[in-house]
């Protein structure tokens, strides 16, 4: 009978070891790729308009994400600031188009392959990793960015924003 007891504090101090690990354990990610600068032509007859909409290339950001072990899951989200004027009228949306590059066979990227409008200074959801049975290491998840709204009615000026990414558990 006290062969069990010191066995039951083992595994009790085990599962403790582990959980404070899995705790300890933090999600990175990390954000790589050029400004974009988007290129619109001018307008050279009256009464036309801009094409309203434009769109990155299609890796013009790279993310870096790590999930911690074990039935770990991670949430990447974004928002955007302005620098330092910015038309209400513009919209800027992002989507994932692909999943980069894993090691990790029991892991997964779920979402975000569709525009998903990013909004100002709220986090909205892009995508999420899960590991199953291992570290979820993602390099060069590519982003695209699409500009919409654009308009001869919006001011001339020169606009720009920063897109701000975040991993966070689910």
């Amino acid at each position: 009978m006290k062969f069990l007891q010191i066995k039951v504090k083992q595994n009790i101090f085990f599962i403790l070891l582990l959980t404070f690990s899995m705790l300890k354990s933090q999600r990175t990610l990390t954000v790589s790729g050029t400004n974009w600068t988007v290129n619109i032509p001018s307008i050279t007859e009256a009464g036309t308009n801009y094409t309203g909409t434009y769109e990155s290339t299609p890796g013009e950001i790279l993310l870096n994400a790590v999930v911690p072990l074990v039935l770990g899951s991670g949430k990447v989200t974004m928002h955007y600031e302005v620098n330092p004027t910015w038309s209400s009228s513009l919209i800027l949306n992002a989507r994932r188009t692909g999943n980069g590059t894993t090691s990790c066979v029991a892991c997964t990227i779920t979402g975000g392959t569709t525009y998903t409008n990013v909004p100002l200074t709220t986090d909205v959801e892009l995508f999420r990793i899960t590991a199953i049975l291992a570290l979820a290491s993602y390099t060069n998840i590519p982003v695209q960015l699409e500009l919409t709204g654009v308009s001869v009615t919006i001011p001339a000026a020169t606009y720009s924003s920063r897109i701000v990414f975040t991993i966070s558990a689910l």
